[in-house]
């Protein structure tokens, strides 16, 4: 049978009779999995997908015994490549669905492994479903997922029963959208309904219009970066008929006139919606509304990049031109991108921790200041703990990070313990080399260092600092030791690797008595304590970050100059985040070794 498709709407229904779900932006795909553990993946158009995605055929092999109760099974969903948990990678889907060679297809599925996200059941025990009413479907699917032990590649979509949360979720990860259900709806082919509609997530964009094809009807859309005008994508679809008339006429009339495109200069304004910039094209671009008060002039590069990011509307963006990292060129605009983009990787770790931010107003290059107090003209959805001294910074959500950066703030430093805690749930070590030039004793340290935990049976992670060096994180259970014990075994490890190599790392905190070795920072491991936090920008004069690593980059030619604001969001989206199951680890984490070192 046909699948069923949803259809689109521009408000979100609301109400006891909805439920509601994020939309994932990958393949729609049918997973049929026979009693005799044949599996197969179909697209919505009929093609067999199963070849390009064999690590979803392994995942289910290896559940095979577990599944094997409720076979035969055909489940409705989509295929997706995730960047964070309500996010896919539209890109890297694509990539996928191309592939044709067989070991270019595997390794490929190493690297970013895709996701069955089922949100529906057509059948189970060879007795279709499409009949039942969506809730019972819904509560068969989740009996179903029970049975797996670890669902990493065949995952259960999430529902929502309320229609400002899911678009709360959807807004803050920058998801594609939201598709509404009807509780009692039964699955229908295709869109000969009103029970399944989708509502997009749209960016809203600001461009002139430079263009008009005759051929095709587009019109060609453009800003200005400095004076050069750049084309941005183009547009057809949103006009009523008699606006879409003017605007044509308008081009017809004044415009040049080369072959069947009629050319004019920046003038015309316009609000269009989109999905997105790929490949240097809007996607499902419509116009929103024309803006014949808008001057072409502010239509600019900076503002379309940080329109396309979708800042938070409550939050008034200010002076988004002026140069916060001079000799790298990079604007607060490009702060607030970069955060705004960032945000649902690096938020976790802010969440419930205090915050120290370093404001720099001016520019790296001018003054800056600490702040760890909410001062008092802060707004009330940032947070504040009372203290003996004022209100604690925390960065609970994405409203707070960007009213932050909007005031110039450029670092973010955390400690190892939640507030209201008094026990770690991390311990770091800190490799600081003398300077950048010495960086490969922070790579040498850090291998020594894992070494040393992998016998220990730890699980650590690797970041740079987005200075000079590199910091070991290893995330452990809240409770599980004490700032007391987390001394006894950082202490223990840094003489260690002192010991091995004295003549290239030291734990002397003199900087006049380390004689060009590499310092490894056990001390600042305590409570109250703070360290920068993953991802936060530095003021360094390149704009760095401190960027999570994968294990396998930590190696000669690794140099902390190569992450800078420019481009470690395009690095997270392509290659996923090396933090990713950081606060899954912790809850896991074996620390029976470490414990009997530290407790005798």
């Amino acid at each position: 049978m046909d699948i069923m498709k949803p259809v689109s709407s521009s408000d979100i229904p609301t109400g006891d009779a909805w439920v509601y779900e994020v939309k994932y932006d990958g393949f729609r795909c049918v997973l049929t999995w026979k009693s005799n553990g044949t599996i197969r993946l179909t697209s919505k158009n009929k093609k067999d997908l199963t070849g390009n995605f064999p690590e979803i055929v392994e995942f289910c092999k290896e559940n095979f015994k577990s599944i094997a109760p409720f076979l035969p099974l055909t489940l409705d969903g989509e295929l997706v490549i995730l960047n964070h948990k309500y996010q896919s990678n539209f890109s890297w889907i694509q990539k996928r669905g191309r592939l044709k060679n067989k070991d270019t297809i595997q390794n490929t599925a190493q690297i970013r492994p895709a996701v069955f996200m089922a949100f529906d059941l057509l059948e189970m025990k060879g007795a279709s479903s499409i009949t039942q009413k969506y809730s019972m479907r819904k509560k068969s699917l989740s009996s179903l997922f029970a049975k797996l032990a670890n669902a990493d590649r065949v995952k259960l979509v999430e529902v929502f029963s309320k229609a400002d949360e899911v678009n709360s979720a959807v807004f803050e990860s920058k998801g594609e959208g939201i598709v509404a259900k009807r509780k009692v709806s039964t699955y229908q082919p295709g869109k000969s309904h009103r029970d399944w509609l989708k509502i997009k997530n749209w960016r809203t964009i600001e461009v002139f219009l430079t263009k008009y094809d005759m051929e095709n009807g587009y019109f060609e859309v453009a800003v200005f970066k400095a004076e050069e005008v750049v084309t941005v994508g183009k547009c057809k679809h949103g006009l009523d008929t008699e606006s879409f008339q003017t605007l044509k006429q308008l081009f017809i009339s004044n415009g040049n006139k080369h072959g069947q495109v009629y050319t004019l200069p920046p003038a015309v304004c316009a609000a269009i919606h989109t999905l997105d910039l790929y490949k240097g094209e809007l996607r499902e671009p419509e116009f929103a509304m024309l803006l014949p008060n808008r001057k072409p002039e502010e239509c600019t590069w900076n503002k379309f990049h940080l329109d396309l990011a979708m800042p938070p509307k409550n939050i008034e963006l200010t002076n988004i031109d002026k140069l916060i990292w001079p000799d790298a060129f990079y604007t607060k605009g490009d702060l607030l991108t970069y955060m705004r983009e960032v945000s649902p990787y690096m938020l976790p770790f802010l969440n419930k921790r205090a915050l120290t931010v370093i404001r720099c107003p001016d520019g790296v290059d001018k003054e800056h200041f600490f702040q760890k107090h909410l001062p008092d003209y802060a707004p009330d959805f940032i947070m504040g703990v009372p203290s003996e001294d004022g209100k604690t910074i925390v960065c609970n959500n994405l409203e707070s990070l960007i009213w932050f950066a909007n005031h110039g703030s450029v670092e973010y430093h955390i400690p190892f313990q939640r507030i209201h805690s008094t026990v770690p749930t991390e311990i770091v070590f800190d490799l600081d080399p003398p300077d950048r030039e010495h960086f490969y004793l922070a790579i040498e340290a850090a291998m020594l260092i894992r070494t040393l935990l992998n016998d220990l049976e730890l699980k650590s992670f690797v970041k740079t600092s987005g200075n000079k060096g590199l910091q070991i994180h290893i995330p452990i259970r809240e409770g599980s030791m004490t700032y007391e014990e987390t001394a006894i075994f950082t202490q223990a490890i840094a003489w260690t690797i002192e010991n091995i190599s004295p003549d290239l790392f030291t734990t002397e905190r003199m900087k006049k008595n380390r004689n060009g070795r590499l310092y490894i920072d056990y001390v600042q491991h305590g409570k109250d304590k703070t360290l920068i936090a993953p991802y936060s920008t530095r003021m360094t004069k390149e704009g760095t970050v401190a960027t999570p690593l994968y294990w396998d980059e930590v190696q000669d030619g690794l140099h902390p100059t190569q992450f800078t604001i420019a481009d470690v969001v395009k690095r997270v989206q392509e290659l996923g985040c090396p933090f990713a199951d950081y606060f899954e680890t912790a809850a896991v984490q074996k620390l029976d070794k470490v414990l009997k070192l530290v407790r005798g």
